[in-house]
């Protein structure tokens, strides 16, 4: 399972767990299967939750509409196996160049889902990014991955962001290895299929909700084992454990789009790498840049904020193109394979990271859902260098790339 952290206590659990590889890719060779079995297992509004986006969910098809849009001429005669895929990103080497996105409430699509991630990043030693909207506090988030772990921060703005900065030297503590300012969320807007299944604002289960979870005999088994979905890293300044509460403290205190201002302040309170997430415009890259900060984190949440935004590969080539010497790059949006991991590094970017298809994954294969589609991006992407005729993933960008809709700024 592209393990890079520890070794298996003896060969037979080395065979087992391969056998349990091979079976869970029998039963879910992409990620579109896994997609497809996740609502069998998890509550609608837990499932919808997860899988919407904004609106009518069209710019989660524009994100994939242009990943698949995407064409790259082989060259052949130049692979005699497939090629390594390590990378270093930002100082530490990792076992290849994907990563686990920052995502809000995981834990409610599959409860302890944040840490069966971390875990899984760990031992895969792939970046994993905890959201402060996550189900794990920093500390038990550093403890689970403590090689891997990276901080997603949004905006808490009161009191001259007392809150911001003391998340700054919590993550500092713990040696996170990459502090990300979240940028592309400056105001929240209309999820159509979460406010229809009944998530529109704080949690109140109805009876159809209740039903969902009687049903759901292997979610309400994580229940049971993990407990209520809770935002845990929020709740310690809420001062609270109710879902309720900590979601009226942070809907007080959080939002708004950091100001260039803000960022230069994170910047110099943080003594480490800092991306900027939500980046969409090269003109923007330069100006995060001149301010100091590392990696430019090229994203349009998914298409999870509004349906009208570019999709983020679409103006990788360009952004690539103003900054990718002077920083780390790295991309999220509709990465689904690592077929879709390819073509990100084949425009520019030195690593892609995923979020949605994680939620898919734990909710077909439960507790070992993160596990199996990290290994299966793994083989993908070294299946699709080596296709193309790449030796490593920065050769993919010797490539011959077919790209209608490439942004020309």
């Amino acid at each position: 399972m592209h393990d890079m952290t520890a070794k298996p206590a003896n060969a037979s659990a080395a065979t087992m767990s391969k056998l349990e590889n091979q079976k869970n890719h029998r039963r879910f060779p992409t990620t579109a299967w896994m997609r497809r079995e996740a609502p069998r297992n998890v509550p609608l509004f837990a499932y919808e939750y997860g899988d919407t986006g904004a609106g009518n969910d069209g710019g989660i098809a524009d994100n994939w509409s242009a990943f698949d849009a995407i064409k790259i001429v082989p060259r052949y005669g130049v692979m005699p196996s497939l090629p390594p895929v390590d990378v270093e990103l930002f100082g530490t080497r990792y076992s290849a160049p994907i990563g686990m996105a920052p995502m809000g409430g995981p834990s409610l699509v599959w409860p302890g889902a944040d840490l069966l991630m971390a875990k899984a990043a760990q031992r895969a030693r792939v970046p994993y990014t905890l959201s402060v909207a996550g189900g794990l506090t920093i500390e038990e988030a550093a403890a689970a991955a403590p090689d891997v772990f990276w901080l997603q921060l949004y905006r808490f703005w009161q009191d001259d962001h007392k809150i911001g900065f003391d998340l700054v030297r919590r993550a500092q503590a713990v040696d996170a290895k990459v502090l990300a300012l979240t940028l592309d969320v400056p105001v929240r807007t209309t999820r159509s299929r979460e406010t229809y299944a009944g998530l529109a604002g704080e949690f109140h289960p109805t009876a159809r909700m209740i039903y969902e979870m009687m049903i759901r005999p292997r979610w309400l088994m994580a229940l049971l084992r993990n407990g209520y979905p809770r935002f845990a890293t929020i709740s310690h300044y809420a001062n609270s454990k109710n879902t309720n509460e900590i979601i009226r403290y942070a809907r007080q205190r959080m939002g708004g789009a950091f100001s260039w201002d803000e960022v230069a302040r994170y910047r110099d309170a943080w003594k480490g790498p800092m991306a900027l997430k939500g980046i969409m415009h090269p003109a923007d890259a330069e100006k995060a840049v001149s301010l100091g900060v590392e990696g430019i984190w090229i994203s349009n949440h998914g298409g999870r904020q509004i349906e009208a935004l570019i999709p983020s590969i679409d103006v990788l080539p360009a952004i690539a193109a103003a900054v990718g010497t002077k920083a780390t790059i790295v991309l999220d949006s509709g990465v689904r394979s690592g077929q879709d991991v390819m073509r990100a590094l084949a425009l520019g970017a030195d690593a892609a990271f995923a979020g949605k298809s994680f939620l898919w994954a734990v909710g077909a294969l439960g507790d070992a859902g993160p596990e199996q589609l990290v290994s299966l991006y793994i083989d993908e992407l070294r299946a699709s260098l080596g296709q193309i005729g790449a030796l490593s993933p920065k050769e993919a960008r010797d490539a011959k790339i077919i790209h209608p809709g490439r942004v020309e700024f």
